[in-house]
């Protein structure tokens, strides 16, 4: 069985990518596929989520085992989980986290399953756009800016503006303030 499965950015309107994979194969050679659909290096801690039908993250699936991880959790092995594990249907939800740091991911949804056949190798048979920057570099957006010499309010500036307070104007029930 074989799964097609769409990958898209909320930061890159025109970036699109349709990888095909067997089911039988596990999340780490996922992995490996859009790290190479996106001409992205290996060299960040990436994982998957399982999400149900309002994108909200269930399972996790990463890359290797931590201290952290607990039992009780859904946390699952990339290496160790093969797709059919976490996916089953065409509208199968999940996202790629390429970018932990800044928490930045791809959209993924299954949008075919293609049964009685099989595919050694998983490959990216659609690519629309360019995918993302893989991290985000905030130092180099910074250069040229010098924030000691920028100021977002002026020192002598009232920060709660220029009227006093007027305690007649103080309503204590908006607040369910009660007196003692």
């Amino acid at each position: 069985m074989i799964f097609k499965l769409l990958l898209i950015s909320d930061e890159a309107e025109d970036f699109e990518r349709v990888i095909d994979i067997d089911a039988d194969a596990n999340f780490l050679t996922l992995n490996n596929a859009i790290l190479k659909a996106c001409n992205y290096t290996d060299d960040q801690i990436t994982s998957f989520y399982i999400c149900n039908e309002n994108w909200e993250q269930e399972q996790q699936v990463i890359r290797e085992e931590m201290e952290s991880t607990s039992a009780e959790d859904d946390v699952y092995i990339m290496e160790d989980t093969s797709l059919r594990d976490l996916l089953n249907d065409v509208g199968d939800k999940l996202v790629f986290v390429f970018d932990p740091l800044s928490e930045r991911i791809f959209f993924m949804k299954v949008i075919e399953v293609i049964t009685g056949k099989d595919l050694p190798e998983p490959q990216c048979t659609k690519s629309t756009g360019k995918a993302p920057a893989q991290v985000v570099d905030y130092e180099s957006s910074l250069k040229g800016i010098n924030l000691d010499d920028t100021q977002l309010m002026d020192e002598e500036q009232d920060f709660y503006g220029t009227d006093g307070f007027n305690e007649d104007e103080f309503d204590p029930e908006a607040f369910e303030i009660e007196d003692n």
